[in-house]
């Protein structure tokens, strides 16, 4: 079985962590200083799809499935 992630992505992953341990990781546009642990990952693998990276897609988020979608009298 291939690998999933290249090992250039891990390079990235593995530098947003060590910076994030350092405290010097900071986030996007607001620049503040990223403490969870996978907000540093979600970085890294980021950068390394921007680097041209071999990462898998991001997974799409799915609606929650509510009622029946009908309306109720009031």
């Amino acid at each position: 079985m291939a690998r999933k992630y290249s090992k250039k992505a891990s390079a990235k992953v593995e530098r947003a962590m060590k910076e994030r341990n350092a405290g010097t990781l900071k986030s996007g546009r607001s620049g503040r200083k990223v403490t969870s642990r996978k907000q540093a990952i979600a970085i890294g693998l980021s950068e390394a799809r921007a680097a041209g990276a071999k990462v898998p897609k991001k997974t799409s988020k799915k609606r929650a499935a509510g009622k029946s979608g009908r309306r109720s009298k009031t």
